[in-house]
């Protein structure tokens, strides 16, 4: 494991030192921009500080319940990456091997084909295509065999997407699969026609739709949850019928639906179908789980993009699948074992005094953030953002975030605020959560670290305050 270990020693050496713990009021503008949206100053937690050397130990610019351990949200994915970052390495890549048994006559395989899945935390369908185009290219047209899809990369989880909110169809939702292809996802097309509401398949798999919905009047409000899809597997194809109601105002729509509640193993077996015979390949056999033959030949393997790149999913645009298969990946390669979830969560817990943080309060559950029971302080939050700016992987770290009215899940934020453009920001949203936590370069040519919490009913009320919060440090800092 990388300790970076000169400044995690001068950090360390601050711990009983807290700056945080230093009393102090939200600035006038903050606090009355969080009263306009209703909100208790008892729900926030807020930590501003100029990101000067380590070796200074300079008391925040603003510091309000720094200390209390709150619900932060999708911004507990930076906790996540800079753990993997620094113990994996920003040049850390995934593998997907594909295996044979039997013989080859000619072009026709004897046996079965295998696929091991490497938990890829970006493996989407043009990944997959490619693969397909390799297996084909080794000289293979027809399996007469099965298709065994190997998954012991990660331990058997007791996983049900519906178990957050109730909506397991939505792509948050989605659980980890070592062998997830399109984040388990089937992205439709909706289009209002002469005969009803039209659904396109955009997802290359066998899908046959059965559509009986209503179109009504009145305003485009959240049309996903008028919908409702019930789906299942009847031979190699998949269906879907879909029932509820549609507003002709919302017109032409992309809809990203997951296939809930079908085994992720039949998404996986209906996209390779259709991509094989796409290439030309024959194969009827059946789509199993199963463990690799000690007897089986490697025929290809596809890696995946580096670290560095697959951060840029977790964090710009808040990929919850992708960053709890990358906390997986740090007990993966600890202990050479099928990764679990506690010993990952525990792997990031333990590492934290190495960066010079007091763990206490601190829980992470799934890594991804999507969690009722994940916590850290802003003070615990900050502290990491300033060892990581001051660390050898600032620049992958900091490029992963989202930019202020640019780009991911910043970029409809403070459109008309100077701090546009200057702030590296990670947001986080549940039900009664609302974060954001990164790097704002102020006016003057500082930078500081920013994270502030909201949790409260009325969290959602927040987003104007919290950017408000944003562009004082920019002007004031």
């Amino acid at each position: 494991m990388n300790k970076l270990l000169a400044a995690s020693a001068i950090i360390f050496c601050l711990l009983f030192n807290n700056p945080a713990t230093h009393a102090q009021s939200l600035p006038t503008p903050i606090l009355k921009a969080f009263n306009k949206a209703q909100l208790p100053t008892e729900s926030i937690g807020v930590y501003v500080q100029e990101l000067a050397p380590l070796t200074q130990n300079k008391k925040p610019l603003i510091s309000w319940q720094a200390d209390r351990a709150m619900q932060p949200g999708s911004s507990m994915k930076l906790v996540t990456s800079y753990a993997a970052l620094d113990m994996l390495g920003p040049a850390y890549t995934w593998k997907t091997s594909v295996y044979m048994t039997g013989r080859m006559d000619g072009e026709v395989l004897k046996g079965d084909l295998i696929i091991q899945g490497g938990a890829d935390p970006q493996l989407v369908v043009e990944n997959f295509w490619m693969l397909i185009h390799q297996i084909r290219s080794k000289g293979i047209r027809e399996i007469q065999g099965n298709l065994i899809l190997d998954v012991s990369w990660m331990a058997p989880q007791q996983f049900d997407a519906a178990d957050f909110d109730g909506d397991p169809t939505r792509p948050y939702n989605v659980g980890p699969y070592a062998l997830l292809v399109n984040y388990n996802v089937l992205n439709l097309q909706l289009q209002i026609g002469s005969n009803g509401l039209k659904v396109t398949n955009l997802t290359p798999l066998a899908l046959q739709t059965q559509v009986d919905v209503q179109l009504i009047s009145g305003a485009c409000d959240d049309w996903r949850h008028q919908l409702t899809p019930k789906f299942s597997m009847a031979g190699h194809t998949l269906h879907m019928v879909l029932t509820g109601s549609y507003p002709i105002s919302c017109g032409d729509q992309h809809w990203a639906i997951q296939p809930y509640p079908l085994p992720y193993a039949d998404y996986v077996g209906a996209l390779f179908r259709a991509l094989w015979k796409e290439v030309g390949g024959q194969f009827d056999g059946e789509v199993k789980q199963g463990a690799l033959s000690a007897s089986a030949d490697l025929v290809t393997e596809l890696r995946s993009k580096p670290l560095s790149e697959i951060l840029l999913g977790v964090n710009k645009y808040s990929n919850n699948v992708m960053s709890r298969l990358v906390m997986l990946t740090l007990d993966r390669e600890a202990n050479q074992q099928a990764a679990d979830p506690v010993r990952a969560a525990r792997i990031i817990n333990d590492w934290l005094p190495d960066i010079g943080i007091n763990p206490q309060g601190f829980v992470i559950d799934n890594g991804s953030g999507l969690s009722r029971t994940a916590r850290i302080s802003p003070y615990q939050m900050g502290r990491m953002l300033e060892h990581a700016f001051a660390s050898r992987l600032m620049p992958e770290f900091m490029s992963s975030m989202p930019i202020m009215g640019i780009d991911g899940s910043m970029k409809k934020r403070g459109k008309k605020q100077a701090v546009v453009g200057h702030a590296h920001i990670k947001t986080g949203r549940l039900n009664n959560a609302r974060a954001i936590a990164g790097y704002v370069l102020a006016a003057s040519g500082k930078r500081y670290v920013v994270v502030c919490f909201v949790n409260h009913d009325n969290a959602d009320s927040s987003v104007a305050a919290q950017d408000e919060l944003l562009q004082w440090v920019y002007a004031n800092g």
